[in-house]
């Protein structure tokens, strides 16, 4: 059967000054007019905050603090009448505690709270005091400075609490909320996205923080963050301000990284940590492309540790961690938290980049004890010999000197004093050696250049 198409008639009606006319428009089609595009809602995160908001806890850290001295007796008073007045009439300042206000929420119903060290550091008495208003004292079973993790204990039982999920599922640009103490106004809701994941800040070695724009102030310091599924993803534990504020750049610490800091708290009162004894930097397109990477990505081994875990396992300077026990690594800052996480003396399966070609590495993982587990060296340096490179070198037991760098080698940011060990992932020991890799060169040399203690990759453009 054939549709029948459908038309409107569209009615004007014309006001005239004698009388109302009526004018009948031509038919249109009805399916040729436009459809309202569908309407998109923002989420509403009412009920995230009903099922977890009794599961926030403010938290108050009280540290007592010291009587200021005596004032000093002015110069000339000392042993006479005015000076003992001095003495004797100034006001004595008051041991008034300090206190620090901060964040926490319940994750066992038998009273374990987890917030940030920073919020109970140096703490004489901490207080936990929950949504119904009652309040504990609570008791700091363990804090982890390098995680900014703390485990409080209160007494009591049957409390709610907040699911944990999984921080690997979190996309960029999902929604998320923070709930919080921001300066002291309790169970504060603020929302927002995800802005980036892994990001690696200078205090942060072994935490790759999730990055958001919802509102976090001071006081929001060790609240949950939750997604939409109403389980907490992270830790609020930095801003970026210039002003103390917000200014849209929070940092939280991925809850998985925080129970595995806490379990260990709980169990040992301290925190192990796992260590290969590598110095590493990150791949930019040059050194990618004098390694035959198809793009920058990893992290480029510069140093490995005599005697240590990554040297008995074989791993070399030069070669490139491209995923430690199956999980990627697209920047060096990537390493150090995986690593740490590994159980010492237990293996580690490396895949590294050497040569051209990938291969697998297992690590017997060391014990971490105050030291780096992996740190990437910072600033430039290179070596070379005269010529194609630009540099003057002179040998050495520990390889080639740098005299002198000028041209390439010096818009590399070589200088004098730095020691050229290799070119390309493999050692050199004589300037014949350095002259023949950077005939055969395509594009970029990389230089294994120690510097002082530390030792880089440095790419040379040949062009």
């Amino acid at each position: 059967m054939k549709a029948r198409m459908a038309y409107v008639a569209l009615l004007v009606l014309a006001v005239g000054g004698t009388g109302i006319g009526v004018t009948q428009l031509p038919y249109v089609n009805a399916a040729s007019v436009a459809q309202p595009a569908a309407v998109q809602t923002l989420p509403n995160f009412a009920a995230i905050v009903e099922a977890n908001k009794h599961a926030v806890v403010n938290i108050t850290a009280s540290t007592a603090q010291k009587p200021a001295a005596q004032q000093e007796l002015p110069e000339g008073l000392e042993g006479s009448p005015f000076g003992e007045f001095f003495r004797r009439f100034q006001i004595p300042q008051p041991n008034v505690p300090r206190q620090g206000m901060g964040s926490g929420f319940i994750v066992e119903p038998d009273g374990i709270v987890l917030t940030n060290a920073h919020v109970v550091e140096g703490a004489e008495e901490v207080r936990v005091r929950l949504t119904d208003r009652r309040e504990f004292k609570g008791k700091v079973l363990g804090a982890d400075k390098a995680t900014d993790i703390a485990v409080v204990k209160i007494d009591a039982k049957g409390l709610p609490t907040a699911r944990l999920g999984d921080p690997s599922k979190v996309q960029v640009g999902e929604w998320v909320v923070a709930i919080g103490s921001p300066f002291g106004f309790e169970n504060t809701v603020t929302a927002g996205i995800v802005s980036a994941t892994s990001r690696s800040l200078p205090d942060g070695t072994y935490v790759p923080f999730i990055q958001t724009d919802a509102a976090v102030n001071p006081g929001n310091s060790g609240g949950p963050l939750f997604n939409l599924q109403g389980e907490v993803i992270g830790i609020n534990s930095q801003i970026y301000s210039r002003t103390g504020g917000y200014q849209g750049l929070a940092f939280a610490i991925p809850v998985d990284v925080a129970a595995n800091v806490k379990a260990q708290l709980v169990q040992h009162g301290k925190v192990e940590r796992g260590r290969v004894g590598v110095s590493i930097q990150e791949v930019s397109q040059s050194l990618a492309q004098s390694f035959g990477l198809d793009r920058p990505r990893g992290a480029l081994v510069a140093q490995v540790e005599d005697g240590g875990p990554a040297a008995k396992a074989g791993l070399k300077p030069g070669d490139v961690l491209l995923s430690v026990n199956g999980r990627p690594i697209e920047r060096s800052a990537e390493v150090p938290p995986l690593v740490a996480a590994v159980k010492p003396g237990s293996k580690a399966t490396f895949e590294v980049w050497r040569d051209g070609s990938k291969r697998k590495l297992d690590v017997t993982v060391g014990e971490l004890k105050g030291e780096q587990l992996a740190s990437a060296p910072r600033g430039q340096g290179g070596g070379a010999e005269t010529g194609k490179l630009g540099l003057a070198v002179r040998p050495s037991d520990e390889g080639l000197v740098v005299e002198n760098a000028t041209g390439a080698a010096a818009r590399a940011g070589i200088r004098a004093g730095d020691v050229v060990t290799a070119v390309n992932g493999k050692p050199v020991k004589n300037v014949n050696e350095l002259r023949t890799a950077a005939d055969k060169a395509k594009g970029v040399l990389a230089l294994l250049v120690r510097r002082g203690e530390a030792s880089l990759f440095v790419p040379i453009e040949m062009g």
